[in-house]
């Protein structure tokens, strides 16, 4: 079997599926991806997947003359507790306006981050956090962050790591006001 789409790390939709935490789960939750190996079989009704790529042959819905559709109502009031869908529209106008490939290499220094993040400083319970702040904070504050905490060659216990990691990357949230909690749907 083979996938649906040559960029799946990005949804259709503008999510960044390498920076969510079922792309970094370990068996049989592990997500592939939009239009990764054995996607229709983990997300069998896709509207996104369906109508981009499978009518369409497009790899991102800003690549369609009919983008924005219907299908983004529901990211439009903002209500989902899914928070990098906040990122859907930024994701998709960057697109639309610099290419994908332009786009995929921004978006792989943050999943080079990330998985920094995890194999590092995760202390069973912060990979959601990481995937989060990642697709979240501007990358120069990600990289900032990256070169601070790879700094720290102190013989601290990962468990005092992440707290400095996580601490940080809240503290950088806070300033610019953007929140890493997931949203209650109202």
């Amino acid at each position: 079997m083979e996938t649906l789409k040559k960029y799946y790390t990005i949804g259709c939709c503008g999510i960044d599926c390498g920076l969510c935490p079922r792309f970094h789960t370990k068996g049989g939750s592990v997500c592939p991806g939009c239009g990764g190996l054995n996607f229709k079989e983990k997300h069998p009704a896709c509207g996104f997947v369906t109508c981009c790529v499978i009518k369409n042959g497009l790899e991102v819905c800003s690549d369609c003359k009919d983008y924005p559709c219907y299908r983004f109502d529901s990211e439009r009031k903002g209500y989902d507790s899914f928070v990098t869908h906040k990122k859907v529209f930024p994701n998709l106008e960057y697109i639309k306006n610099n290419g994908i490939k332009s786009f995929i290499e921004q978006q792989n220094e943050r999943r080079d981050i990330l998985i920094d993040f995890i194999s590092k400083y995760d202390d069973g319970r912060s990979k959601s956090f990481f995937c989060i702040s990642c697709a979240l904070l501007p990358l120069n504050k990600l990289q900032e962050t990256h070169r601070f905490i790879d700094r720290l060659t102190d013989s601290s216990v990962i468990k005092e790591k992440n707290k400095r990691l996580k601490d940080k990357l809240q503290m950088i949230a806070e300033n610019l006001k953007i929140d890493l909690k997931l949203n209650n749907k109202k």
